[in-house]
């Protein structure tokens, strides 16, 4: 919520339309295919796939689940809302998980 009030602000940066969405909106992939910017933050591993992606867009994955993973030390690896691997070649930016090792 706070990045979407700077992005809409009447100022340099920001001066943004600004549409928001949830895990349970009608149809995601008609909002995320339009995006120029699009920030996750929804919470679910890799939600947002490629087709939900426009060419060229900034993303921006804020998500951080953890996902059980008996292969690490820990028991568990982060995973973001984004499916990086399949949507990083359509981005002009992608922003990875922290912790996530990008291959």
């Amino acid at each position: 919520m706070p990045m979407s009030i700077l992005l809409s602000r009447n100022s340099k940066p920001g001066n943004c339309t600004v549409t928001i969405c949830h895990s349970k909106t009608v149809d995601l992939a008609a909002y995320t295919k339009r995006a120029d910017i699009l920030i996750a933050a929804i919470g679910s591993p890799e939600l947002i796939t490629a087709d939900m992606v426009k060419e060229g867009a900034v993303v921006i994955d804020v998500g951080i689940t953890r996902v059980a993973d008996k292969a690490t030390k820990s028991g568990y690896r982060l995973k973001g809302d984004i499916k990086y691997d399949e949507v990083a070649p359509k981005c002009s930016f992608i922003t990875p998980v922290p912790g996530v090792l990008i291959r």
